[in-house]
């Protein structure tokens, strides 16, 4: 763990609390948009499988596959970030 006023030294006990609630609320959304990306992974998975009725062909299911490597990345950035906004609390 860092110093608390490493960033910025004059910044005193109101603007360390400021920014800890700033993390707080970041963390949250990244945890939400993580979870989020994680949903959305999951489905486009079972698309690429052929498991979504309406969605089973070559082109669906390639979409699917695509999608689902899109999804991973973003949770995997969301999940970063969000760890990132916690260890700033």
């Amino acid at each position: 763990m860092s110093a608390p006023n490493v960033d910025k030294p004059n910044e005193g006990i109101v603007g360390q609390i400021g920014n800890s609630i700033k993390n707080a609320g970041n963390y949250v959304a990244e945890t939400v948009q993580g979870k989020t990306a994680e949903a959305s992974k999951e489905a486009n998975k079972e698309q690429a499988k052929g498991n979504v009725a309406g969605k089973d062909s070559l082109s669906d299911r390639a979409s699917g596959a695509f999608g689902a490597a899109s999804d991973k990345l973003d949770q995997s950035k969301h999940d970063a970030s969000a760890r990132a906004n916690k260890e700033g609390i």
